[in-house]
């Protein structure tokens, strides 16, 4: 074998040799576990944290927060401890100031029932509190809790030419309940929600709100129904829908939920639904007699006000009629002695 053969074979021997150890190289750093960065665990108590942003007024439930880790050289002493606090006592107090989500809940940002400038915490910006007297019959038989929400009806006797006419319509929705009578939370026996009779409501509304209520007690009996809990997430999307809320620019989607539920929370005023005595009694639609002296002309005889025939008042019959309905058409005819 010449020199030049032997030495083509040795540079190729060379090559494969690198090229194998590269190629083994490869192969075991792929096949080589990887080193995970492990979660550091806060070391420290639980403390009590919003779980959703709560603004001025809101009254807490047992889904708006719970306790979680928290570090020991941050615990502060105003916060509420798992190991302390006692979360009973906690459900239905109302938040002073603003928490976002996250946030620790402060010992000095909640206020109990019964504590003064309760209500006035539980009110949001720029509304006010009413009371109005109810029954078991028009406040739902005792059924009506702090945090509901009712819609509130106004039944009247509207006077006009003729008969009175019996009236109801829903003049207020979606109002805020605060208290029934000087109960701001619920009453809990045996963990069950007892059900009493109460003589009065206090609802959360507006000012102007406020005013026609004071009216509308003046015009006739209120009363009021109870809103389903399903209606609240039917609101909020009719107001996502309707753009209703002005969402500035560059909010965060906590922020711009913040807002479509504040506004889904307000009072409703208008859209107002009414029932009259003629929509329930057939009587109301058909008794009702004419008006007298309507239109130009003379006075109508007794049989023509209540829908006569002409033939009985053509002839003057003043004896006892028979009302006779036919269809829709109510006309009187003589009876005979």
């Amino acid at each position: 074998m010449d020199r030049k053969k032997l030495l083509l074979l040795v540079v190729a021997l060379f090559v494969a040799a690198g090229t194998a150890f590269a190629a083994r190289s490869m192969f075991a750093g792929a096949s080589a576990p990887q080193a995970e960065a492990v979660a550091v665990k806060p070391a420290g108590p639980k403390v009590l944290v919003a779980q959703r942003a709560l603004p001025v007024g809101t009254i807490l439930t047992a889904d708006s927060m719970s306790f979680q880790d928290w570090p020991e050289e941050l615990v502060k002493d105003v916060y509420f401890l798992d190991s302390e606090a006692d979360m009973s006592k906690l459900l239905g107090t109302v938040v002073r100031y603003p928490v976002t989500a996250g946030q620790p809940v402060t010992q000095g940002a909640l206020v109990a029932p019964g504590d003064r400038g309760f209500l006035a915490a539980a009110l949001g910006p720029g509304m006010r509190a009413v009371t109005i007297s109810v029954s078991a019959k028009t406040g739902v038989g005792g059924f009506i809790f702090p945090g509901d929400r009712v819609d509130m009806m106004l039944t009247q006797q509207v006077k006009g030419e003729g008969e009175p006419l019996n009236t109801t319509e829903t003049i207020l929705r979606n109002l805020r309940v605060l208290a029934t009578d000087q109960t701001t939370n619920n009453e809990v026996e045996d963990g069950k929600t007892v059900v009493r009779a109460f003589r009065t409501v206090t609802l959360e509304v507006t000012p102007r709100i406020a005013e026609k209520i004071s009216v509308a007690e003046e015009i006739g009996a209120l009363s009021l129904s109870l809103r389903s809990i399903a209606d609240n997430q039917g609101e909020f999307e009719r107001i996502l829908a309707s753009g209703e809320v002005d969402v500035p620019e560059g909010v965060t989607k906590e922020q711009e939920e913040t807002l479509m539920r504040q506004a889904m929370t307000r009072p409703i005023e208008g859209n107002t639904t009414y029932v009259t005595g003629g929509d329930v009694s057939r009587f109301q639609r058909s008794s009702r007699p004419a008006p007298q002296g309507s239109g130009p002309g003379p006075m109508m005889s007794a049989p023509q006000m209540a829908g006569g025939s002409p033939a009985a008042a053509s002839q003057g019959y003043a004896g006892p009629v028979v009302r006779v309905t036919r269809g829709k058409v109510t006309t009187a005819e003589p009876a005979g002695k």
